[in-house]
């Protein structure tokens, strides 16, 4: 993509992210079918509830916001994080050593969500987007969200069963 201008970056911001949330919808199932923790199993269904919705909320984005369309594209970081999570998954027995590393994973992408919508907000802004800065801005709340719910798991609970094991 030829990048010239803030409004260009925007778009190919979005792009980037609506290809990594198509990517962790395929993800966090297997995450959840290789997890054994209840509330993290419970907790990566809900997230991949939340992110149908955030997929819902880009197209509407694209809706409400003139000169905006997605460009078809693959988020080669997201690629690598999904790697990354399956690799816990492919190498570690199941058990909670294997939940610990799937927070891990799943925290990995959490930050790179909350690094990239708290960017397309501030240049969403920047751009005079209002209704598209709401919109990225909700869904930058649930990223940070989830990401508090994985520390607290793991802190009260996965990890200190991982390092019984």
């Amino acid at each position: 993509m030829n990048i010239k201008t803030l409004e260009d970056l925007f778009i190919h911001a979005l792009s980037d992210v609506y290809s990594a949330e198509k990517q962790i919808t395929r993800a966090l199932p297997k995450m959840a079918r290789a997890a054994t923790d209840p509330q993290l199993i419970d907790g990566f269904k809900l997230h991949l509830e939340q992110t149908h919705g955030q997929i819902e909320r880009i197209d509407k984005l694209v809706e409400v916001t003139p000169n905006v369309k997605i460009k078809r594209m693959k988020c080669l970081a997201m690629e690598g994080l999904a790697e990354e999570g399956q690799e816990i998954i492919d190498e570690v027995e199941k058990g909670p050593v294997r939940d610990a590393g799937l927070i891990a994973a799943a925290q990995k992408v959490e930050h790179y969500e909350i690094a990239t919508y708290g960017t397309l907000a501030t240049l969403a802004g920047l751009l005079g987007y209002a209704e598209a800065k709401t919109l990225l801005a909700e869904t930058l709340q649930e990223e940070k969200d989830t990401d508090i719910k994985l520390s607290k798991l793991a802190s009260i609970k996965v990890n200190a069963d991982a390092g019984k094991k």
